[in-house]
């Protein structure tokens, strides 16, 4: 490895350094930046072109001046270091301890990039994961090797949803549990801390690896946090065969320090200011997600983030839910009521179900109940307007049925403990005590040997 040290800087704008191009230097190669006292932090290349060179600093350049700083190329990509010892540790966003324990010894670094997969050695995900939690079990499933993301807002539960599929996922018909890497992007202090006592308290502390890049940390960070969190989780299943489940909250904090460095190097502004190559960024992020064939490891990732202003259509989760294969959707008119996991059930979807439920993998009448069961709650929409415009006396009885059905829906089913942990054959049993509900003739999606047995023989 030959460093190359450089003393020709032009230009110093918030975290980012121009420099004249005197060496041959590589795109996102790291380097050490030094100030007048020798005293040195950590930065990368950002562009390259054939007079000069962008960088970018993972601190503050405060007190940093044109004519005394020096910027030492060391041409090797950001890495971190990767080992079974990671588990139960956690790290700042540039993968150095943040728990005041030392670095993990370990001979293996990797690159945060981490290396293009060929689409042919893919494997589909097939494997259903029980959350424990009826809504997301039961309408919206979670496949091994799926990125399915939670579109939240603010003041909404996510924080504690995220926490408990952590502390609950398993995959069905096996005894293998899921590994945590949890990577956290401009989060406040106690929201860490919330996360910390959560996994302690639980038991499972020892069986996750933390990234944690805090609010007040540079905004720059958070560009390489979840890149550090999704090489870690990639050595744990890839190399150590692990099936590894990866939280990463706010991709929206993620989204906005992107805006910030775009604009601070005068990139032309897409929409809402966001850079152009938004999409594939955050595609970058989300297809790191999946199984590998002939390897006995997976990851499933869980994006979580907050759409401003409660507004779906916003570039984040707009084009997040083009990369991903479907998303969980909190409502703020069910967690006005009081229901906990507040899951919208109609936005909410789940693209990869249909592969990984039924007979042998959940049960055989989950696909019609989940079906019937959507179909039913859009009809308790519809009723609902209309009683907010005739009055609720002027409703059919049948009418009145599917209020009284959504009611039960929406506290039964929906609504459960930040602690209780349903099995999927519970969840869809409840499903067809609320079903029994209706008239016969309205379980129109459900095959009538369905019925038969879980209505009129078990029932």
């Amino acid at each position: 490895m030959i460093k190359i040290e450089s003393l020709g800087l032009k230009k110093i704008e918030g975290p980012i350094l121009m420099l004249e191009k005197n060496a041959d230097v590589k795109y996102d190669e790291v380097v050490r930046v030094f100030d007048e006292k020798r005293n040195s932090q950590i930065g990368k290349v950002l562009s390259v072109n054939e007079k000069s060179v962008v960088v970018q600093v993972f601190g503050n350049t405060s007190g940093l001046t044109i004519k005394d700083t020096s910027v030492e190329f060391l041409g090797i990509p950001m890495t971190i270091p990767v080992g079974r010892d990671m588990l139960g540790r956690v790290f700042n966003g540039l993968g150095e301890p943040f728990d005041g324990l030392p670095q993990i010894f370990t001979g293996d670094y990797r690159d945060v990039n981490g290396a293009a997969l060929n689409p042919y050695i893919r494997e589909y995900p097939r494997d259903f994961i029980q959350t424990g939690i009826s809504v997301i079990d039961g309408l919206t499933t979670l496949i091994r090797g799926q990125k399915l993301p939670i579109f939240s807002g603010n003041g909404l539960p996510h924080n504690v949803l995220a926490a408990q599929i952590a502390r609950q996922a398993t995959l069905k018909n096996a005894t293998e549990e899921f590994t945590v890497v949890f990577a956290g992007m401009g989060v406040k202090y106690d929201v860490a801390k919330y996360f910390i006592d959560n996994f302690e308290r639980s038991g499972v502390l020892s069986n996750v690896v933390m990234y944690l890049s805090l609010a007040d940390a540079p905004s720059v960070e958070r560009l390489l946090t979840p890149r550090a969190a999704l090489t870690a989780a990639e050595y744990l299943a890839y190399d150590l065969g692990m099936h590894v489940l990866v939280i990463m909250t706010d991709m929206t904090n993620y989204c906005e320090a992107l805006r910030e460095v775009s604009t601070t190097r005068g990139q032309i502004p897409s929409r809402k200011g966001y850079p152009g190559y938004l999409y594939s960024d955050l595609a970058s992020l989300y297809e790191r997600a999946g199984r590998i064939k002939n390897k006995k490891g997976s990851i499933t990732q869980i994006p979580i983030l907050s759409m401003p202003n409660d507004d779906i259509t916003h570039p984040i989760p707009d084009l997040t839910g083009y990369i991903t294969e479907g998303q969980i959707v909190l409502e703020r008119e069910l967690f006005q009521k009081n229901v906990y996991p507040p899951v919208a059930g109609l936005p909410s979807l789940s693209r990869l179900m249909k592969d990984g439920i039924g007979e042998g993998m959940t049960r055989e009448d989950h696909k019609d109940v989940s079906s019937q069961l959507f179909a039913c709650y859009a009809k308790v929409k519809e009723i609902r307007a209309l009683a907010s415009v005739i009055g609720e006396e002027e409703l059919s009885d049948l009418d009145r049925k599917y209020l009284d059905f959504g009611n039960d829906f929406e506290n039964k089913f929906l609504s459960q403990g930040y602690e209780e942990n349903r099995t999927i054959e519970a969840t869809l049993d409840l499903a067809w005590e609320l079903l029994k509900t209706l008239p016969e003739s309205e379980l129109y999606r459900i095959n009538n040997k369905y019925i038969q047995k879980y209505l009129h023989e078990k029932g």
